[in-house]
């Protein structure tokens, strides 16, 4: 089995540093703790857990609390948070809030069961929790983040995939513009849809509330429905934006029950680019989260704080692309400067 010695050789770092990366210790700058984490990974290293919560008094667990599983976007992010930490030598304890009011985790980061906790479906709502967890151990956010709460936080640009969407409905030439909007508690659905309303009044159009739809939940039959009785106006849409795929994976199937041919007579576009998105059955053109990116930084800002870094907290923003396919007739359209660019 690889030691710590081996991953030292490979990174070109003494065996103490390789400890100090691995542990998140604030000493170690980013550059450093990627090459010794890249070593590890290339070697299959894995440190003696025993050894270490011996000698750190740390777990080695990292909790995720997260929510409605039942939407793709999130164990595809689950995914990729687990395969940070496992390289960062980290363990991945997940508490699904749908299931539970959050006390496992409170109760987990009291009792010294994890050194971090990671929120990827906070609230304005989940202050309590968050109040409670940040008594013992530190707290990052990844994809919805929380105004005011003082922790490292990483999203990707939802006003600006929102405005993206908006001038590419504009630069096409389309008018009748709907939406299928979302609960506007989550920081996600509040910025598309502020961008989207953003864009449309910078290219000069109006969205009419008679083609607005705001759902309860983020389910594959509250697209539907919600498309079906935008199609069912005597003027529909020609053109609607759905806050996410699984919205929008309802109202490409509306659109097909009603005989709506899409893209010739509709566009519709989501968000977030899940797998079943570029599926031959949907081909739906959406803006796409950068997963990866988003969970490595979490995953690192939140190392550092375990590692003892009083350095400000960060908010990270990244920049998401428009992913071009058949629910818009693949017709690439320019965009204006901005943070979303756009992908075929």
């Amino acid at each position: 089995m690889p030691t710590s010695r081996d991953v030292a050789r490979r990174a070109g770092v003494s065996q103490s540093t390789v400890s100090r990366a691995l542990a998140g210790h604030a000493s170690v700058d980013d550059g450093l703790r990627e090459r010794v984490l890249a070593a590890a990974g290339e070697l299959g290293y894995r440190p003696n857990e025993a050894a270490r919560a011996m000698r750190t008094s740390r777990s080695g667990n990292v909790g995720v609390v997260t929510a409605r599983l039942a939407n793709p976007l999130y164990p595809e992010l689950l995914q990729v948070l687990s395969r940070e930490l496992s390289g960062a030598g980290m363990r991945m304890v997940v508490w699904d809030t749908d299931d539970a009011d959050g006390g496992a985790a409170v109760d987990a980061a009291r009792s010294g069961g994890v050194d971090g906790v990671i929120f990827t479906t906070a609230t304005g709502g989940s202050t309590r929790l968050y109040r409670a967890v940040t008594e013992r151990v530190p707290v990052a956010l990844v994809n919805r983040t929380v105004a005011g709460w003082p922790c490292d936080q990483v999203e990707s640009d939802n006003r600006g995939g929102g405005a993206a969407v908006a001038a590419y409905f504009a630069a096409a030439g389309r008018r009748r513009i709907g939406l299928v909007a979302g609960p506007p508690d989550a920081s996600t659905i509040r910025g598309r849809e502020d961008g989207f309303r953003e864009g449309l009044s910078a290219a000069g159009l109006d969205l009419d509330r008679g083609r607005c739809a705001r759902v309860d939940g983020f389910s594959y039959r509250s697209g539907f429905e919600a498309a079906a009785r935008l199609l069912e106006l005597a003027a529909p849409p020609d053109a609607v934006f759905c806050v996410n795929d699984v919205l929008a994976l309802g109202a490409r199937d509306a659109a097909r029950s009603l005989g709506v041919p899409v893209p010739d007579a509709l566009w519709i576009v989501g968000y977030d680019d899940i797998e079943m998105a570029s599926w031959a059955a949907f081909d739906l053109t959406t803006v796409r989260q950068p997963l990866a990116e988003m969970a490595a930084h979490a995953v690192r800002l939140l190392l550092r704080r375990i590692g003892g870094t009083a350095a400000p907290h960060e908010h990270l923003v990244l920049p998401n692309p428009l992913v071009v396919r058949g629910s818009t007739g693949r017709r690439p359209v320019p965009m204006p400067a901005q943070s979303c660019g756009v992908a075929a």
